[in-house]
This record gives C-alpha cells, sequence and structure tokens, in this order.
C-alpha cells in the first residue's frame, strides 16, 4: 500500500505518460559529487545532454598475468572474473534503455538526478563488492553472487525535504506503471542509527537486468558522502572489530543530524499497475523550479 495521497499522483503520471508520445526524451541531469553541503545541494533540474558513464571502459587496474583480479587483500580466479566482466557487459548494455527512462522520471517528479555520470559501477568497485561477499559467504558462487547485485546501474533522485514524499511517489509509481519490476524497497528513514534514504530497485522489461534508484534529500545525500570513506573501510576484510564498531558510531552521528521529511517514514513500494506496461513519454515538461533546501 502507498500513502492515501498517492490515487490523484497516480492519475496524473498515468495521464501524462500517456498524452506525451512525440519527440526524444531531454535529459535532466545535475552533477551530485562528494563535498558538496546540504544548504547548496538541492538544485534545480538542469537539461543537458548524457555523459559517457565514468570509468565504464576503462581497463581493470587489478587484473593479474592470468586473467583473475586482486585487489585490496581480495581476489577472482580467472573464471569468476570473466563471469564479472560479462555481467559489466549486460550492464552496460542494459543502461541504454535505463536512462533514457530515468531522466523521464527526475523530469515527471521535479527531481534532481544526482552524479549521473557514474551511473555505472566501475569494473574494480564491482569485482571488489563481489570478492567481498564470496569471501563472507564461503562456498557461494560467483553467479549466486552477481544474482544479488543490484547496483552495479544505479542512479540517485533528489528533493528538497518539503517536496520529498510527493517526488518519492511519482517516481516510484512511473517506474511501476512503466513495467519495472521491484526487487528492493528498504525504506531506512524511520530506523534509530545510521544510514537515512530509500534504496529501492527494479528490474528492467526489456534487458531483465536489475537497476538501483537511492531517494535522497540533501541532507541526507550529503551525509551519504560525508560517511562513504568510512563505510568502505569498514567493509574492507583487513577492519578489526574494534575498528568497525567505531566507523560505524561515526557514521551514525552524521546520519543523526539529517531531518526526516513529513511522511518520508511511511513511503512504501507502489501497487504493481493493473494493465500493461505503458512506454515513458517522449517529451517532457521543463520542471518547476525548486526552492532551496533549509539549512
Amino acid at each position: 500500500m502507498i500513502t492515501n495521497r498517492t490515487a490523484p499522483r497516480l492519475a496524473a503520471v498515468a495521464a501524462l505518460a500517456a498524452a506525451l508520445s512525440a519527440g526524444p526524451v531531454q535529459s535532466a541531469l545535475a552533477d551530485g559529487r562528494a563535498g558538496s553541503h546540504p544548504v547548496s545541494a538541492g538544485k534545480t533540474v538542469a537539461a543537458a545532454g548524457a555523459a559517457e558513464p565514468d570509468k565504464a571502459n576503462k581497463a581493470d587496474r587489478f587484473r593479474d598475468d592470468k586473467g583473475g583480479w586482486k585487489g585490496d587483500g581480495l581476489s577472482l580466479n580467472a573464471a569468476d572474473n570473466k563471469k564479472v566482466d560479462e555481467f559489466l557487459a549486460r550492464a552496460r548494455s542494459a543502461e541504454q534503455t535505463v536512462s533514457p527512462e530515468m531522466q523521464a522520471v527526475a523530469r515527471i517528479s521535479h527531481a534532481t538526478l544526482i552524479g549521473f555520470d557514474h551511473r555505472l559501477k566501475s569494473p574494480d568497485s564491482l569485482k571488489r563488492k563481489v570478492a567481498t561477499a564470496m569471501k563472507e559467504t564461503p562456498g557461494q558462487t560467483v553467479d549466486a553472487t552477481l544474482a544479488r547485485i543490484s547496483d552495479s546501474v544505479r542512479y540517485t533522485l533528489q528533493w528538497p525535504d518539503g517536496s520529498y514524499t510527493n517526488g518519492v511517489t511519482i517516481a516510484s509509481s512511473a517506474l511501476s506503471l512503466w513495467g519495472n519490476d521491484s526487487v528492493k524497497w528498504a525504506n531506512t528513514w524511520g530506523r534509530k542509527h545510521g544510514y537515512k534514504a530509500i534504496n529501492a530497485a527494479w528490474r528492467d522489461p526489456h534487458s531483465r537486468h536489475v537497476f538501483e534508484v537511492q531517494f535522497h534529500t540533501p541532507s541526507s545525500k550529503w551525509a551519504q558522502e560525508a560517511t562513504h570513506k568510512l563505510y568502505e573501510e569498514q567493509r574492507l576484510p583487513t577492519t578489526s572489530p574494534e575498528r568497525a564498531r567505531e566507523l560505524q558510531e561515526q557514521q551514525n552521528a552524521i546520519f543523526e543530524s539529517v531531518p526526516v521529511p513529513d511522511g518520508a517514514e511511511d513511503l512504501t513500494l507502489p501497487a504493481a499497475p493493473a494493465q500493461g506496461r505503458q512506454e515513458p513519454a517522449r517529451t517532457l515538461p521543463a520542471p518547476v523550479d525548486q526552492p532551496a533546501a533549509a539549512a
């Protein structure tokens, strides 16, 4: 179930998607790199051409002479490394379909699409994640590990606190309406400690590849960026339990300062559409200017 205020918005999304059908999708992008303060991070969506995925085709820095991969005390043998490379190729192919849809979602919901240049997870980052998971779960195959990966293609949508609940409702409803199958919905706004946001994942109906969408406010995105290095260190196999607890406490302190938008704790996965997939709108109206986020 979703909030009682959802029905009119669902109808609006459906009407807009059905009514607009000509011309290319206009890009809705914004650069959301680390270091932005919450006060300045809430930008109006800007129209621009789609950038090439950062590092998507860059040579694997940790490939060994036998075709395997090594890095940060982790490793993949040649056969497993090849399967990850094939998975990365499928991710690059799926991105070509998913990105225009996400740009349309950003327009419809008046969101800022953060970090679009980094929509593809880099080879080293994905291999580090796969190798870590396999080390933590002895006996788990690379195929089983890859089946659990949801962020090889990933996007971040951001709204000011006052627009967040409406924006998430519209964006998630549009993705569902367009035939994407939900595989994950993690709303952590109600948790007492740690990360605050909504992390969701859908399966693209064309490629059947899973992609991730994070729903943030400027403050929650700032906190995520501020804690990123702490989280990465915490996940390393060389990090001691004592240090891991210390790193978690530091992350908790940062996220405790993040305001919770009204209604965010109650946001749940939209219901699947009763009818078949509707194609995304091809031409979308310019977004309404968003007010600056409160300090």
